[in-house]
């Protein structure tokens, strides 16, 4: 059975594109077939942190719009055979996207792939809403810090309220992703624990991703941490991510940049 999954956030920049290329490429590396898909209409990064800018012909909006075939505007990884990926428009308007056509599309994808892993814009505007809407598993991206956090409750609020499943009276299974962290500034007071965010939202933790080099390497190279660094801190902790997703229980580690020589610690709260 299919599952589409939103990787959203209230706040930009907190690592929503580079966390579904991430998961999306360990999903892959686990054996499903996967489609991430960008809604970031007018923006368009989820393509340039795949490597798949040049390949781009036809997008979602030519997809929804009527304008091509899913199957013309997917575009397959270079390294993966299992993972593909369906390209935002960069010239078009988010108004662009219909209610009818997105969901015509999730249904098509639903036929041909395991996992929909959808990057979500940041908000809660037309973009943002589309992409959670039909999704069954939402990943909620944060960064430790007050700003971040408040937004984020903010949309898991919306998650509640205006999914398909809530409409349906059904229950919306959210995880917190926690990205950027660092513990030795957390230790310090200079950024929250993972224990102030987890009071805070309320959610299961999926994953707990340290500031790394490794993460902006990756996506200025075009290939998801998982891929091109996979021995990194980052790497493993999205692995990990990926395999909770997918029902594994594995012990919840704050990983560390191995610079920092912080060989992280066990952390006493059980993932969902």
């Amino acid at each position: 059975m299919s599952q589409v999954l939103v990787v959203t956030s209230g706040k930009g920049g907190v690592g929503k594109t580079t966390s579904t290329a991430a998961i999306g490429a360990a999903l892959a590396m686990n054996g499903s077939r996967v489609a991430v898909v960008d809604f970031d209409v007018g923006l368009r990064n989820l393509d340039l942190v795949m490597g798949a800018e040049r390949r781009v012909v036809y997008d979602l909006i030519n997809v929804v719009q009527g304008e091509a075939k899913l199957q013309q505007a997917l575009i397959r990884d270079k390294r993966l055979e299992t993972l593909y990926l369906l390209p935002a428009s960069q010239t078009r308007d988010k108004d662009a996207l219909t209610s009818e056509g997105v969901a015509r599309v999730m249904d098509d994808l639903r036929e041909s792939f395991d996992w929909i892993v959808c990057d979500s814009p940041a908000g809660i505007e037309r973009g943002a809403l589309l992409a959670m809407r039909h999704a069954d598993v939402a990943v909620v991206v944060t960064n430790p810090e007050v700003s971040s956090v408040r937004d984020s409750d903010r949309i898991i609020g919306m998650l509640d309220a205006k999914t398909a499943k809530a409409e349906r009276g059904e229950y919306m299974e959210k995880h917190l992703l926690l990205t950027r962290y660092d513990a030795a500034r957390a230790e310090r007071g200079q950024m929250l624990k993972v224990e102030d965010v987890l009071e805070i939202l309320s959610i299961p933790l999926l994953g707990i991703i340290p500031e790394s080099e490794a993460v902006l390497n990756a996506s200025n190279v075009g290939c998801p941490v998982t891929l091109t660094a996979a021995d990194s801190a980052p790497a493993r902790a999205y692995i990990d991510a990926a395999r909770r997703l997918e029902g594994d229980v594995i012990p919840m580690m704050i990983p560390a940049d191995k610079r920092v020589g912080f060989m992280g610690k066990l952390f006493g709260r059980r993932a969902a």
